[in-house]
């Protein structure tokens, strides 16, 4: 029975050479001069510093361009408010990967309000879709590449 899964993963090589290159943008640029301006990649994500908060979000500007340049979806992003702690102010951004049950159970329920012929479960942080129609599984792409779901997907096994 054909069938593929709906998932929701982060190119984090594409996120490591957007931060390299928006970090070396941030040592080069004039307006950057002396505001110890920095962006990184920690365990909760990426994090953005620098010596006012009006830095720190011209900072997440340039790295979010960056990624976008490297057709990185912003939409994995979730950014935090800023937190200025002494001279400096950090900006946490967080990375969502994976599709949340509370995603998972809205594509499910959009699957199954388009009547089309095919069966979702959830898996983990992924959706698989299984179908007797290879027609129908790719209406089913169709659908859900044109409903606006607030997270990215991609397709992946799709199998015969």
């Amino acid at each position: 029975m054909p069938s593929f899964d709906v998932v929701s993963k982060v190119p984090w090589n594409e996120v490591d050479n957007a931060l390299n290159q928006a970090s070396k943008e941030l040592e080069q640029r004039f307006d950057f001069k002396g505001t110890e301006a920095e962006v990184e990649r920690n365990k909760d994500g990426l994090l953005v510093k620098a010596n006012s908060e009006e830095r720190a979000k011209a900072a997440l500007v340039v790295l979010q361009e960056k990624l976008a340049k490297r057709k990185v979806s912003l939409k994995y992003l979730e950014i935090e408010k800023p937190e200025t702690t002494g001279k400096t102010t950090r900006i946490v951004v967080k990375v969502k990967e994976g599709i949340e049950g509370d995603k998972a159970k809205v594509i499910v329920g959009k699957i199954k309000d388009a009547k089309l012929k095919v069966q979702a479960s959830m898996q983990d942080s992924q959706v698989r879709v299984t179908g007797k129609n290879k027609d129908d599984l790719q209406a089913t792409i169709q659908m859900l590449r044109a409903a606006d779901l607030d997270i990215e997907l991609q397709f992946q096994n799709f199998r015969d």
